[in-house]
């Protein structure tokens, strides 16, 4: 009986000293409404929001802790849905395939994935590595390393000599001849084989390049490069592991193709026609800009030896095109997703999309729901992530001005919380 009772006693310390978090937020954006709400508290104890009062409310608990956000505006964690972790741009970056090891790529993940934590972004979707990104999903997952939650496509996937060949621009002897194992697809088996792949080596979903690409060590940027039949096979295939498809694609063709071969996202999408765009419509596609990568590779292409000789040229033609597309897509109703293709520019760079957008005419709110509610759903987390709400994960950020009146201050975010803890304060 003392036993039981001494153990009743621990239990109960345990309720009464847990530690709970109430900030104090003087504005919130609520990415429900679309509203920002002013003078609210929200309440945290240990991974989740478990109270949203209205006013300052003070703890009733000696332990529990206040963070002052009065003066700042308060929204969910960040979503962005195209990135790359393993690696940045620079100048070596096409020599590096043959100089570095997998554990460099690794070492240099880590930091990726800190940068873009403190910016703000607490889930990323990877769109393709060399299969540390898994690795690096499940380090930070088991709190080893700090970065955001990853929602992973390992390997993406190509055709022979498609935009993800990794074997583009190897000399013969090297390039060898890279299948379903290593990503690469010539039939419905192959596609088949592929997926399944990626679901035994650790992938969350499923990245295709169904067309050209700018930064490949190849001539086309738009070509379609997988037939409807093998795209449908890989969606289908994909369907049934519970994963969904993100495409890349510039050219109309391909991205026809990937519509109606069952893709849940388009990458980029720089070429797309108004036809394209009211299919996009029909099948509830979504639309994943990445303003930020166009631009950027758009002028480093201007440096001489930046770029291989082979991509300056595609990179020029691509690059600039890409916001004004987003701009008639939006007009034009097609579901937007925010995404960056961080990596192909610098990490933490992240939230320049956000006034990319909104100088191609979609409000600042509505970008905020893009990278936040919108994300949320297409990962099949809106129940936990994508609102600040009672029973949602505290993912939780704060910048020092009201985006709605200051779009650029989503480029200094100066407060992170990750399932309750502080990263950035």
């Amino acid at each position: 009986m003392k036993k039981l009772l001494l153990i009743f006693t621990l239990l109960l310390s345990i309720v009464i000293t847990a530690q709970n978090t109430y900030l104090h937020c003087g504005k919130l954006v609520d990415t429900k409404s679309g509203k920002v709400l002013t003078e609210k508290t929200i309440i945290v104890s240990g991974k989740k929001i478990i109270a949203i009062e209205n006013g300052y409310v003070n703890p009733k608990n000696s332990n529990d802790t206040i963070i002052d956000l009065k003066s700042k505006t308060v929204m969910p964690g960040l979503i962005d849905m195209h990135v790359h972790i393993e690696s940045e741009t620079n100048p070596k970056k096409y020599l590096e395939v043959f100089t570095q090891n997998e554990a460099d790529v690794a070492f240099s993940s880590t930091q990726y994935a800190k940068i873009s934590l403190m910016s703000g972004f607490t889930t990323v979707r990877d769109l393709g590595g060399s299969g540390v990104n898994v690795a690096l999903k499940k380090a930070i997952a088991s709190g080893k390393i700090v970065g955001p939650r990853i929602f992973t496509a390992e390997k993406s996937l190509a055709t022979t000599g498609g935009h993800a060949d990794p074997t583009n621009g190897y000399r013969r002897d090297l390039a060898g001849n890279p299948g379903p194992k290593e990503g690469v697809v010539n039939s419905v088996e192959d596609a088949k084989k592929a997926v399944r792949q990626r679901y035994k080596n650790g992938a969350d979903l499923i990245k295709i390049t169904a067309t050209g690409g700018v930064l490949s060590v190849a001539k086309n940027s738009s070509n379609p490069q997988f037939t409807l039949e093998e795209i449908k096979a890989i969606c289908d295939t994909a369907k049934d592991y519970g994963f969904h498809v993100a495409a890349h694609a510039h050219g109309d063709e391909g991205i026809q193709r990937a519509i109606l071969g069952g893709v849940k996202t388009i990458e980029h999408g720089t070429l797309m026609s108004k036809e394209t765009m009211a299919l996009m419509k029909k099948h509830d596609v979504y639309l994943v800009p990445t303003i930020s990568a166009g631009k950027f590779v758009s002028e480093k292409a201007k440096i001489k030896n930046y770029y291989p000789d082979i991509i300056v040229p595609k990179a020029l033609d691509i690059g600039p095109k890409l916001q004004d597309m987003f701009g008639r897509a939006y007009k034009a109703g097609v579901g937007i997703a925010f995404g960056t293709d961080a990596a192909v520019f610098y990490h933490g760079d992240n939230a320049k999309e956000f006034g990319f957008m909104v100088e191609a005419g979609m409000p600042a709110i509505e970008t905020i729901q893009s990278a936040t509610i919108t994300n949320a759903m297409i990962l099949k987390m809106e129940d936990q992530l994508g609102q600040l709400k009672t029973g949602f994960i505290a993912d939780i950020v704060a910048t020092n001005d009201n985006p709605i009146d200051n779009i650029k201050t989503m480029e200094n975010v100066v407060f992170v919380m990750k399932e309750g803890k502080v990263y950035k304060d």
